[in-house]
């Protein structure tokens, strides 16, 4: 059964990158064999204008000039005539210098053509196969914005792995992420919100650098999909409510974090120090993680203290967030787990794992050894 987080979660996890296109042929793909006799073909053209050049001026004995001169318009077939007359052996060494260069150019051409068009047909079935495995996802986020930000949120979303399309209009930067779901075009606009599979999309996070962009982005997406959860990314503090009623569910001001978080590391040092800890999934010691409950059969108990959650699997649950999205901070040992809750926990990632295994597909907690 495929694991259920909530749309939260994309705020506070912390980890990799989702490559869902490993299989696909990039767009810029050129094969090593073409690019090798492009290769093969420009070196043998500057071995004839060195050698071309070497056979006049020892032949006819004309100047390094002269016999270079001669050497481009025979093997370009421009037809000038000849510099100065030529010798019987003059002749001669022209005409097998036409003949070679005839060869070399078609040589060339062909090569380049066949880089050209072999390039075109591939980046052509290339996108086909990217765009259909676009509108085959279902329950995938979208990330409207490939700077900074948007590259930190695929990054976070990857090592679940969670699906995902980025949306970016700058072509240069989408040249960046030929190896993962994406789209180029505006986000603003509804076609290409489509293409991004919005229809059937969990999430869409306006992550782009204008509050008004944003905004729009907002607006639209709510347009398309009502059940769409919103997370927008805001620069002014009056641009947050704009927002909301625009249809975002939440939005985070990056900036304002940034500040809160610094002033916290003055203020109180040794709690930040806590939370790195507990939120990075680079800690093996401890980490903070939410667990989404889809059943309640599989744990001994559902009362906290006898599930097993803290005897078997040494986790400390912080927090149930209910259904109804009611919050229960330090819950009692009292508590009932029911399905549909989402517990907040802390403890080691090996323990973790074994909760969510056990809440989602099911199966016995093991005890600590």
């Amino acid at each position: 059964m495929p694991q259920q987080v909530d749309p939260l979660s994309i705020e506070f996890s912390h980890t990799g990158c989702y490559n869902p296109a490993q299989t696909s042929i990039p767009e810029c793909y050129i094969p090593m064999d073409f690019t090798g006799q492009l290769k093969f073909g420009l070196s043998f053209v500057l071995l004839v204008l060195v050698g071309g050049t070497l056979g006049y001026s020892l032949l006819e004995g004309w100047d390094p000039l002269d016999s270079l001169y001669m050497t481009v318009i025979t093997i370009t077939t421009v037809g000038y005539g000849e510099v100065r007359p030529l010798s019987q052996g003059g002749i001669i060494f022209t005409m097998i210098l036409i003949i070679m260069s005839v060869g070399m150019v078609a040589f060339v051409i062909v090569g380049l053509a066949r880089i050209m068009v072999e390039g075109e047909i591939r980046k052509l079935f290339g996108r086909r196969k990217l765009e259909k495995r676009i509108r085959d996802l279902k329950d995938h986020y979208i990330i409207c914005g490939y700077g900074r930000i948007g590259r930190y949120i695929c990054k976070e979303l990857a090592e679940k792995p969670l699906p995902f399309v980025i949306i970016e209009k700058n072509p240069g930067v989408t040249q960046t992420i030929q190896e993962r779901h994406y789209v180029n075009g505006d986000a603003t606009d509804d076609e290409t919100l489509k293409r991004a599979g919005i229809d059937s999309a969990k999430c869409l996070v306006a992550a782009v650098a204008s509050d008004a962009d944003n905004l729009y982005i907002t607006l639209t997406a709510r347009q398309l999909n009502s059940n769409l959860y919103i997370l927008s990314r805001a620069t002014d503090e009056n641009a947050e409510k704009k927002l909301i009623a625009a249809g975002a569910n939440k939005v985070v001001l990056p900036y304002l974090i940034g500040a809160h978080r610094m002033a916290m590391a003055l203020i109180r040092p040794t709690v930040v120090d806590f939370m790195e800890i507990a939120m990075h999934r680079m800690s093996l010691e401890l980490q903070l993680e939410e667990v989404r409950v889809n059943q309640v059969g599989r744990l001994p108990s559902t009362n906290l203290r006898e599930s097993g959650i803290r005897s078997d699997l040494d986790l400390i649950v912080v927090a149930i967030k209910k259904a109804s999205g009611k919050m229960i901070y330090n819950p009692s040992s009292e508590a009932e787990i029911e399905a549909g809750d989402t517990l907040i926990t802390l403890g080691e990632r090996r323990n973790l794992d074994k909760l969510e295994r056990l809440v989602l597909a099911g199966g016995e907690p093991e005890t600590q050894e």
